[in-house]
């Protein structure tokens, strides 16, 4: 079977190494292959079969009990259904929350987070509303989303304007590098501290989409992380 890198090869795509090395990452973290999709699908089925035996198991169990008339004979029986019932239930709310994620990650493709983390928390709180599905879809997601991108646009990334771009000073590094999320930027100010930085500047343009409270959260994180930094 062949990885994407030999896909977009024999399509005509050459990639750079640090290109391949970004595609493989975000391959990494977003899809599973056909041999650990078939995996996972194969535990579940395995599950489900020991939980089918079970519940056969029982079931003979109970026609060994037909006609018996004792109280005692009765608890064992409603006992014995009610742990078959359990067991099914278990295994049918598996399989709903197995679905639900497969559904909830397909439909995140469709939007641009300022980082994992706040992807993650994003995703979170989805499966915290209980939603329903319904033909493989998520009932209410778009609403939902809407929601969130409303009292917390800092999490998104707007694809149709540049993010903020934080710079070298000036006449040390014509090109500036654009950075797009809170983690990637502590990351960076960690770097510079470590060669002895006692002070950091944000300069240049900003992204015009993120709040003011984006920018106080970064600033807190800085400084949460680093007490000594100006």
């Amino acid at each position: 079977m062949q990885n994407i890198i030999e896909i977009l090869k024999a399509n005509g795509l050459e990639l750079t190494e640090e290109q391949i090395t970004a595609v493989n990452k975000a391959v990494a973290e977003n899809y599973k292959t056909v041999a650990e999709f078939d995996k996972k699908v194969g535990k579940l089925e395995t599950e489900r079969d020991g939980y089918k035996s079970q519940l056969n198991e029982v079931n003979e169990t109970l026609k060994g009990f037909e006609g018996v008339d004792l109280d005692g004979m009765k608890n064992q029986l409603a006992e014995a259904q009610k742990k078959a019932e359990e067991a099914e239930k278990a295994f049918s709310e598996k399989l709903a929350k197995r679905d639900f994620d497969d559904a909830l990650k397909t439909a995140m493709d469709n939007y641009s987070f300022s980082s994992v983390s706040a992807k993650n928390a994003i995703m979170d709180e989805i499966r915290s509303k209980n939603l329903t599905m319904v033909d493989g879809k998520i009932v209410g997601l778009n609403e939902v989303m809407d929601g969130i991108k409303a009292k917390d646009a800092g999490a998104f990334v707007d694809n149709a304007n540049p993010p903020a771009q934080f710079t070298a000073p000036m006449g040390t590094n014509p090109t500036s590098k654009t950075y797009s999320s809170k983690d990637e930027i502590l990351k960076i100010v960690g770097e510079t501290v470590s060669r002895g930085t006692k002070e950091v500047h944000i300069v240049s343009s900003h992204n015009p989409n993120l709040k003011p409270e984006w920018f106080f959260e970064l600033f807190s994180a800085i400084k949460n992380k680093y007490p000594n930094l100006h």
